[in-house]
């Protein structure tokens, strides 16, 4: 299976934010590049908060093009084989953490948003840390730092706390 396909099932089985899915869909559909970078017109991309074992702080980055304190995600590469797996191996790569584990049932939440390359079309996982976890910044953040939940709305704007909410209710 492609990951166009994996794409596509994925999102069908997404039960929430109906009509923002239908437009991933119908981006999918039109577009048979919509998952890669190169799409001028947006793109997929997948990404995953990560949250402590204890599930009382998450871990998030200050991105270095953004300049704003994010979730770890970004753009699918050719290797990766599903959605989960590319929004796994980006939180990985991001937070230097291995052995995150992705909650079960799919993503938590969906998020559109315009970045300098293209629109986003962003599928949202949460994953957790295993215990001991030690974070490394990347060269794609200025910092990286634990915020307890009560502290994310300080530091974030709303489409990482509406992430936050919706991974909360899914652990």
């Amino acid at each position: 299976m492609s990951l166009h396909d994996d794409a596509l099932l994925v999102l069908k089985d997404y039960r929430g934010q109906d009509e923002l899915r239908q437009v991933y869909l119908d981006h999918l559909a039109a577009h048979p590049d919509g998952l890669w970078k190169a799409c001028g017109e947006g793109h997929i991309t997948a990404s995953a908060l990560v949250v402590d074992p204890s599930r009382e702080r998450v871990l998030l980055t200050l991105h270095k093009k953004m300049r704003r304190w994010l979730q770890m995600g970004g753009h699918c590469e050719p290797a990766d084989e599903t959605l989960a797996r590319a929004a796994l191996r980006e939180a990985t790569e991001e937070s230097g953490i291995q052995g995150l584990s992705l909650a079960p049932g799919g993503p938590v939440r969906l998020d559109r948003h315009h970045t300098p390359c293209a629109w986003h079309l962003d599928v949202q996982y949460v994953a957790v840390a295993p215990s001991g976890a030690v974070e490394t910044i990347s060269d794609e953040s200025l910092d990286l730092r634990w915020f307890p939940y009560a502290e994310v709305a300080d530091v974030a704007d709303g489409s990482v706390v509406r992430l936050l909410e919706a991974s909360l209710a899914r652990l």
